[in-house]
């Protein structure tokens, strides 16, 4: 069986039904709590790219106050400056993330999950 990575925000009812899912698998899980974990850029980049997204707004909540504050709609910005203020500001992110092999999906819907488990 493959280890599973989960980008977990335990405050959040989809990230902790997701868990829950997990839990109830055969599959190794790995927690990684990313607002208290540092990630890099690398390491988002790379998540990126397991998602198949190339804009990492693909990827953010956008009704969080920090989206508008920081303007991360505006198409000026680049994918570095958007992936820095993402590191420092990692509420942003959507979740949960659920990495598995080479694959990604974050589990909106939950359904996304359960194909992944496929």
């Amino acid at each position: 069986m493959n280890k599973i990575t989960i980008w977990h925000n335990p405050r959040c009812s989809k990230s902790r039904e997701a868990k829950a899912i997990l839990d109830d698998t055969k599959h190794e899980v790995e927690v990684v709590e990313y607002l208290k974990d540092t990630f890099s850029c690398d390491e988002l980049i790379h998540i990126m790219e397991l998602l198949g997204v190339t804009d990492i707004r693909d990827m953010l909540r956008k009704k969080e106050s920090e989206y508008t504050e920081f303007d991360l709609a505006n198409s000026g910005l680049t994918q570095n400056e958007i992936i820095n203020m993402v590191i420092a500001n990692p509420k942003l992110l959507e979740r949960p993330i659920i990495i598995k092999g080479d694959r990604a999906v974050i589990a909106r819907p939950m359904e996304n999950l359960t194909d992944l488990l496929k």
